[in-house]
């Protein structure tokens, strides 16, 4: 698995127990919102808004705060106007970064993504600079440890998925993005727990990142995450185990 993917899981696992947990809330609310906006707020037929519905669940989201981000997207009640913007570039080590972000201020939001940029050593690029490196896919994450990875390869082949790989205790399911609906109910039906379900960018290729230029770049990483107009932000960098141990200490 490319270092980014086992990056994930590690930033996944410390949302749970850290103040970033009002953060991932904030972030799940304006997907929600814009889902409903863009699609209408019935998740039956809206598969973005189902997405985050789910998402969100996963997080344990009062169902009244999702209930109130979709009214808000559909126009039920009066709320900030987001729009959808993305920002490419790289970081130290040339790996590549493309970042989706949700703003009611895009000057705002690039000013920011610029000066965090410039402050860990990475360079802010032009639209397309980056972006033919990565293939939008669904990709599902479970928990291995609980698991039988047959019965999971199955569930998720039946559904549409196009791979299914193990690293450390998760199982990492990725597909076309039009399956990621019908691959989470095979599980469900399956009886099998979902961790996360996301709409991500994949890499079509990774970079080796290792030594300083690996720990200044999850830096960077963790800086642009931590920004509330920041959505995801996907990269193509490789770090081994050592290294991101390491970096992460």
């Amino acid at each position: 698995m490319a270092g980014h993917s086992k990056w994930k899981q590690i930033k996944r696992k410390k949302a749970v127990t850290d103040a970033r947990r009002g953060a991932l809330f904030t972030k799940l609310i304006r997907e929600i919102t814009i889902a409903a906006k863009q699609g209408g707020g019935d998740p039956d037929g809206n598969a973005r808004l189902r997405t985050a519905i789910d998402a969100a669940k996963a997080e344990n989201m009062p169902l009244d705060n999702i209930e109130r981000a979709i009214k808000k997207g559909t126009g039920e009640l009066e709320g900030v106007q987001y729009e959808e913007v993305s920002y490419e570039g790289y970081g130290p080590g040339g790996a590549a970064l493309f970042i989706e972000a949700t703003t009611d201020n895009a000057n705002r939001t690039v000013a920011e993504i610029r000066h965090v940029f410039q402050r860990y050593g990475g360079n802010l690029g032009a639209a397309h600079s980056v972006a033919w490196m990565f293939d939008r896919k669904a990709q599902i994450a479970l928990d291995a440890t609980k698991l039988d990875e047959d019965a999971v390869l199955e569930a998720a082949l039946e559904a549409g998925a196009e791979d299914v790989v193990r690293d450390a205790d998760t199982f990492v399911i990725t597909g076309p993005v039009q399956q990621l609906h019908a691959i989470t109910e095979q599980l469900k039906t399956k009886r099998i727990p979902v961790q996360s379900a996301e709409i991500t960018m994949m890499p079509k290729s990774t970079v080796k990142v290792d030594g300083k230029d690996a720990k200044r770049l999850l830096e960077l990483i963790d800086a642009l995450e931590a920004m509330d107009d920041v959505a995801k932000v996907s990269s193509n960098f490789d770090i081994d185990a050592e290294a991101l141990a390491a970096a992460t200490a």
